[in-house]
């Protein structure tokens, strides 16, 4: 070793993911330089080394949420938390006592099995808002219930027609009932919606990035660009100090998108801080089985889901084809088989090398989709703790949208890493807690609707938030392990996450989050 490392790691059991048998890691200028023992860090160490003792912890590669929302989820997670309601007569109940932000009830986190399979509808909460609009987002993200007066605040009288795959449901005279389906819907509450001061949106995502670190994350893929001003938010942080997690911003791409739009997202790629860059390109093939919008082969049991997010799914494959020519990989969410089908189609029309593309979600799958993510290089990017929305006798929304042949086939993790596909794993927070424990816990023991024989092993699960991830983000020659030349990002588990029960790695203390070569977290 040329120089003295700045950060020294000593007895650790060493992962990297797998077992090495070192028990030190010497960090300097952000990277990993040597891997050894406690005789190695005797001569490594010099006189401005930072030396942390783990006492006997398990290092493992600084663990990734492959799909999260940290910056764009803020605003999702804004008003009454909801997600503890598990009835109407308890949102009922939260709605009487909410809180107002001026003069509006904002909510976030409500489960579609609230309403015990009745038709959101603005009927069932008006009574007990005392005359303050509402506006309350569903958990998936993908759809709002709205009072009739936020309706007539934003101007909303009855049905539209949208570029995308978007509905303003209504009754059988037209009139609202308040369900907005997805984005472009959703999107014309905006302009009348409280807003987040600045300064309070910027300590939010501190915190907010503060508590990932805290759960072991080092880095995150954020799938969307959170807004035209995150870039510069991002920046004015990193000019006070450091971000506690590496960011990789992937901007959406909506339907409709011209040549020009296309040709601004390449150009997009070459913004970057220390620790944040922006990444990729992500679509929408569909939208969530709960809301009606995934794009099944078949319909579901409400007689919908057979639309595709972009109303020419050609031309979502051409956007695509567009921005694999400029060497961009692409992010795309589709939940259906019938999405997942289209994106593997497109993938495979693209031809060999190239950029590595990704699928998100991948909620349903059928058996002769398997082995294509292999053989097309296609990542499979899935949130094992989405599980937790349905239960394992199929009567929850999701299931019962289905129907039990799709139902049972729910997020098989297992299958495709046995089919060879590379698996990345996330929270997709704030759909879920963001706690990276939970992740690795559930993928091992999968929740409701999930079987158990989809459970992943301790290694696997790890690899889904390390080296696979790397992988998904097309950067497997300096993340995802611990290697010299790779990322100095780093997290010290007090069990050994590979071995250890699912549950007891679902509550096991961190250590230690390195991110960047920097301590970002240390217990």
């Amino acid at each position: 070793m040329s120089a003295a490392p700045d950060l020294l790691l000593v007895d650790a059991r060493v992962r990297t993911p797998e077992p090495s048998g070192h028990t030190v890691v010497a960090v300097r200028d952000g990277l990993i330089t040597g891997l050894g023992d406690a005789a190695d860090a005797r001569a490594w160490r010099g006189p401005r080394t930072e030396t942390v003792d783990l006492g006997g912890a398990t290092l493992t590669p600084g663990l990734t949420d492959a799909h999260s929302h940290p910056v764009w989820g803020l605003e999702m997670f804004t008003g009454t938390d909801l997600s503890g309601v598990t009835d109407l007569e308890e949102l009922r109940a939260a709605l009487r006592t909410a809180e107002r932000r001026d003069g509006w009830v904002i909510g976030f986190g409500l489960d579609h099995n609230a309403f015990g399979g009745r038709p959101v509808h603005r009927d069932l909460i008006e009574d007990v808002l005392d005359g303050a609009p509402a506006y309350l987002r569903l958990y998936d993200g993908h759809s709002v219930l709205a009072d009739a007066n936020a309706l007539k605040a934003a101007g909303i009288e009855g049905p539209r027609a949208f570029a995308q795959h978007s509905e303003i449901v209504c009754d059988a005279d037209g009139r609202p009932t308040g369900h907005l389906v997805e984005h472009a819907a959703m999107d014309l509450m905006t302009p009348v919606l409280p807003t987040q001061p600045y300064a309070e949106r910027r300590d939010r995502l501190v915190d907010l990035l503060t508590g990932m670190a805290a759960t072991g994350l080092a880095s995150a893929h954020v799938m969307d660009l959170g807004g035209h001003d995150v870039p510069g938010l991002l920046a004015a942080l990193e000019e006070d100090g450091e971000l506690p997690l590496r960011l990789r911003l992937a901007p959406w791409c909506m339907p409709g998108a011209t040549e020009e739009e296309l040709d601004g997202f390449v150009r997009l790629q070459g913004r970057a801080g220390r620790m944040w860059a922006i990444g990729g390109v992500k679509f929408f093939m569909d939208g969530t089985v709960e809301g009606g919008t995934a794009w099944l082969e078949h319909a579901d049991c409400h007689g919908g889901g057979t639309d595709a997010f972009w109303p020419d799914p050609a031309a979502y494959s051409a956007a695509v084809r567009h921005l694999h020519r400029a060497g961009i990989g692409t992010a795309t969410h589709a939940i259906g088989d019938a999405a997942v089908r289209h994106v593997l189609d497109t993938v495979e029309g693209l031809g060999t090398g190239g950029p590595r593309h990704r699928i998100e979600h991948i909620e349903t799958v059928p058996d002769d989709q398997l082995g294509r993510f292999a053989a097309l290089g296609v990542v499979a990017s899935m949130q094992p703790p989405h599980t937790a929305y349905t239960r394992a006798d199929h009567t929850d929304e999701w299931s019962r949208r289905l129907g039990e042949e799709r139902a049972a086939r729910a997020w098989r993790c297992r299958d495709l890493r046995d089919a060879g596909a590379y698996l990345a794993l996330g929270s997709d927070w704030p759909i879920a807690h963001y706690d990276a424990r939970q992740v690795l816990a559930t993928a091992r023991a999968p929740r409701g609707a999930a079987s158990a024989r989809h459970g992943l092993t301790g290694l696997m699960a790890l690899e889904g938030m390390t080296t696979h991830a790397a992988v998904a983000a097309g950067e497997e020659g300096i993340a995802g392990r611990i290697a010299p030349g790779h990322r100095a990002d780093l997290t010290a588990f007090a069990v050994d996450p590979v071995e250890a029960p699912a549950d007891e790695t679902e509550n096991a203390p961190i250590r230690l989050t390195v991110a960047g070569g920097r301590i970002t977290y240390r217990n």
